[in-house]
């Protein structure tokens, strides 16, 4: 772990919940070309190369909590054989006000399966361009 936290300063990359999160964000900023921002801070986590701000999430399960309105959006599953699928790339608005009521934990939650039906009606305009690696 600290190898992986000495390639990506700022990121933790521990087993107490951290792992996935910071796996998912620096998978995303590869995949995106983002510049990632110091770990968190509130809402965001990167910066795409037009200036948006931007919130990864990552799950291995049937949702995300979103605790906040993005400007935009990213969500990715890993799969069992650990390579990542884009569920949703587009604005935050769509994703947070087709989310579910706020829990007592401070996050709405969106099922991955409503991410990608909504993921259908976001045109390419505004989707982040995948960058090849």
């Amino acid at each position: 772990m600290d190898e992986l936290e000495s390639y990506f300063p700022g990121r933790h990359f521990t087993t107490d919940g951290h792992l996935v999160g910071s796996i998912g964000e620096v998978l995303a900023a590869a995949h995106y070309n983002l510049k990632l921002l110091p770990a968190s801070i509130e809402t965001h986590d990167a910066v795409a190369c037009d200036g948006k701000m931007v919130q990864i999430k990552v799950t291995q399960g049937k949702s995300v909590g979103i605790r906040s309105e993005p400007e935009h959006l990213i969500v990715l599953k890993i799969l069992k054989d650990g390579t990542t699928t884009e569920l949703y790339n587009g604005p935050g608005k769509i994703a947070w006000n087709n989310s579910g009521n706020m829990q007592k934990n401070g996050q709405k939650n969106i099922s991955t399966s409503k991410l990608t039906q909504l993921m259908k009606s976001i045109c390419l305009s505004n989707r982040l361009p995948h960058v090849s690696l």
